[in-house]
This record gives C-alpha cells, sequence and structure tokens, in this order.
C-alpha cells in the first residue's frame, strides 16, 4: 500500500511537470504573439543584389572586399534616396575604405560577413554567430563587440602569432520579441549557411588555423545545428537560451564545447524546455551551464545578456583565451 502511494504520488508529480513545461511554453509563445514584432510594419528598403564574385580564395580576397564596399555604397544611396537615413548611414559605414567585408547583401534586414585582421595569414580565427535583433540597421553593435575581441586578441597573442575576428551576420536573426526567436526555424536556415562560411575560411586559410565560434544568444541555437562535424576546434556558448541539444555530446562535434552565464543576464529565467506546441517544436532544451548539458562552463563575470564582449569583462578575457588555445588558463567559477 504504502508503495502504491510513493507511486501515485511520484506519477502526480510528473504530470504536474509535464503541465507546467506547457504552461510555461504556451506563455512564452502567446507573450511573443501578443507583443508588437520588433520587425512589423518596416518599410522595404531598396538595395542592389550582391555582387557577382570570383570564387574566394587567397589571390581574390581583396577584389571581394573592393567589390562588397562598392555594393554597400551603392546600397547607401538607395537608401538615401529612398529617405531611409539610418540605413543608408549604415551602408555608408560599411563601404568604408577601411572595411573588410567578405559578403554583402543590403536587402531586406541585410547580410554582413565582416572580416578584422588579415584572414589568410592568420594563426586562429574567431567566428561572431549573432543573437536576435541584429540587422544592418543595428550592425554597429556587433561590429563593437568583434572589434572588442580583435583588440584584445591584437594585445595578448604572442609575439609572431596571427588573428582574425569574422564578425556573421549570414542569416536573418528573429525578433527579440516575435514568435520565432522560440522556435529552431531561423537556426534551421541558417546552419548551412555557417557550415559553408566555414569552408570557405578553410580554402582561405588553410587546414592549419583553430577556428572558434562564439555564439551569442540565439546564435548558440544556430551553432547547435550548424555543429556536427564541422571542422572547427572550439563552440562557446554566451548567454544561450539552449541548444536544441540535450547535450553537448548530442552536438555531434570534435570541437571543445564550452559555455558561460554572466550573473545579471535575463536568460537565466528563460524556461530551458523543448516540447511540440501547435506543430512546432518551442524552447531550446538543455540548460548549456547546467552540468547536465556537459560543457564546459566558464566564467563570465556579473554582465547582463549583451555584456559578454565588453572591454575588461571576464567573459571577453575568457573567450580570449579559448581563441588562442589557452584552455589552461580559462577561469571557471
Amino acid at each position: 500500500m504504502g508503495l502504491a502511494r510513493k507511486y501515485r504520488r511520484g506519477g502526480g508529480s510528473r504530470r504536474r511537470a509535464g503541465r507546467w513545461r506547457r504552461a510555461a511554453l504556451a506563455a512564452l509563445v502567446a507573450g511573443a504573439v501578443v507583443f508588437p514584432l520588433s520587425a512589423a510594419g518596416r518599410p522595404h528598403i531598396p538595395a542592389p543584389p550582391p555582387a557577382s564574385l570570383a570564387p574566394l580564395d587567397a589571390s581574390t580576397l581583396d577584389e571581394a572586399y573592393a567589390a562588397n564596399r562598392a555594393n554597400a555604397a551603392e546600397a547607401a544611396r538607395m537608401a538615401a534616396a529612398h529617405h531611409d537615413r539610418n540605413r543608408a548611414a549604415a551602408d555608408r559605414s560599411l563601404a568604408s575604405p577601411a572595411r573588410q567585408l567578405l559578403h554583402f547583401d543590403g536587402r531586406g534586414s541585410g547580410r554582413v560577413t565582416e572580416v578584422l585582421g588579415d584572414l589568410t595569414r592568420a594563426d586562429h580565427v574567431a567566428v561572431l554567430v549573432p543573437g536576435s535583433d541584429t540587422s544592418i540597421d543595428t550592425y554597429g553593435r556587433f561590429h563593437a563587440a568583434a572589434a572588442a575581441l580583435h583588440q584584445r586578441l591584437t594585445r595578448q597573442v604572442p609575439a609572431g602569432t596571427r588573428t582574425a575576428v569574422v564578425a556573421w551576420l549570414g542569416f536573418e536573426t528573429p525578433g527579440t520579441i516575435s514568435t520565432t526567436v522560440t522556435t529552431t526555424g531561423r537556426a534551421r536556415q541558417a546552419a548551412p549557411h555557417l557550415r559553408a562560411l566555414v569552408a570557405d575560411l578553410r580554402a582561405l586559410a588553410g587546414p592549419g588555423p583553430r577556428i572558434s565560434l562564439l555564439c551569442h544568444s540565439y546564435g548558440s541555437v544556430v551553432c547547435g545545428r550548424a555543429a556536427a562535424g564541422l571542422a572547427v576546434d572550439d563552440i562557446a556558448l554566451v548567454g544561450s537560451p539552449g541548444t536544441g541539444a540535450d547535450t553537448a555530446a548530442d552536438l555531434r562535434t570534435r570541437a571543445r564545447v564550452w559555455a558561460a552565464r554572466g550573473g545579471g543576464d535575463w536568460v537565466e529565467n528563460v524556461p530551458h524546455l523543448s516540447t511540440d506546441l501547435f506543430g512546432t517544436t518551442v524552447g531550446f532544451g538543455t540548460d548549456p551551464v547546467s552540468p547536465a548539458f556537459g560543457a564546459r562552463v566558464f566564467a563570465a563575470g556579473e554582465g547582463g545578456h549583451s555584456d559578454y564582449f565588453r572591454p575588461g569583462s571576464a567573459s571577453l578575457t575568457n573567450l580570449t583565451r579559448i581563441v588562442l588555445g589557452e584552455t589552461e588558463a580559462v577561469t571557471h567559477d
């Protein structure tokens, strides 16, 4: 009798947990539907199609940079003629002679792949994968994160070692307040493009350099979808809502998998669950900083969701060490 009562209590607990999970995720979806979508109502901004480029290799890289800058300049002129001063200014900044654009597409929310450093001679390459609400209009803050990492790498790198940082806005990121930010749909679409980028980097830099993916927020879902068999050495997940995988082993990658979350990051309060609602998989599964996931958890300090690349932060210090392969120097909470 006692065992029967215990069994019934256990079954009730499981049913209550299941109801809580469905309710939490339903609330997440409902909230995304009720609040205004960040991209809703944005007028169409005219822009030219991407530049036609020769196949990428070391001999064509400068030509690609120049062609993409010219394309950004034309996009700026078209946006200005359309009276969109913000987009025109963003495009104009990307057209500056100092910018190294591996890819540029000014249509819609925009696609940009920018290189900081000498890609063809780099010993260590870091690829930044952004989170939600990143577009050409907000690209400045993403570039600032890449620049902060590049500056830190330049200061810390051993003599004779070269580094490069790639800021990859290669997909349409979801809005922070939208239904798309709660599902893997955008990540599923983005993953083949991230895999193609890594293949391009290997073609440009050769098999020798260490390549690290630094994946922020929803970008960690993209990295999770692309990870299987990808020719990278490290995958670092920061401010991650989950990857869509239950464990790091489920990513099926030979790369070291790292994870961190700042003490002030609101993503801690996101339900780290996954369930099917209305025919769609909602949520991203296990919390990457939990022991159950099995990543190498590193210290990120007390920063918030947008502070992982803040100069002087513990997270930037440790991300720099990961990119340089100084794994023994990475600190842990």
